[in-house]
């Protein structure tokens, strides 16, 4: 079950209940991997819609990583998610809000 308290997401994928979190060193390899300025330039994009497929899947292997399993961004690519893109897209953007979201802030 995924706490949001403490910054986690739920997402079906394959079928399978996966908890995501962006720790620091999974934020830390989303930098390098999106070769963004800055943390605040994505989340920009994501508030403004911007966001692209890469940024996605990369926000989500960050976060399943974060939580404990080591799915890549191009075996995620492939996988069955369960809502389809918008899904994906929607945990992306929450998982991004909970890493610098205090408890109680909506």
């Amino acid at each position: 079950m995924a706490n949001p308290w403490t910054g986690e997401v739920a997402l079906v994928i394959d079928g399978k209940k996966r908890v995501l979190k962006l720790t620091l060193g999974a934020l830390a390899e989303l930098e390098q991997v999106l070769e963004t300025k800055s943390l605040v330039a994505l989340v920009e994009r994501f508030e403004g819609g911007s966001f692209t497929t890469k940024d996605v899947i990369s926000l989500i292997a960050a976060g399943l990583q974060g939580g404990g399993t080591d799915i890549s961004a191009v075996d995620l690519g492939r996988a069955d998610i369960k809502g389809g893109p918008m899904m994906a897209a929607r945990v992306a953007a929450e998982l991004l809000a909970r890493a610098f979201m205090l408890p109680g802030e909506e």
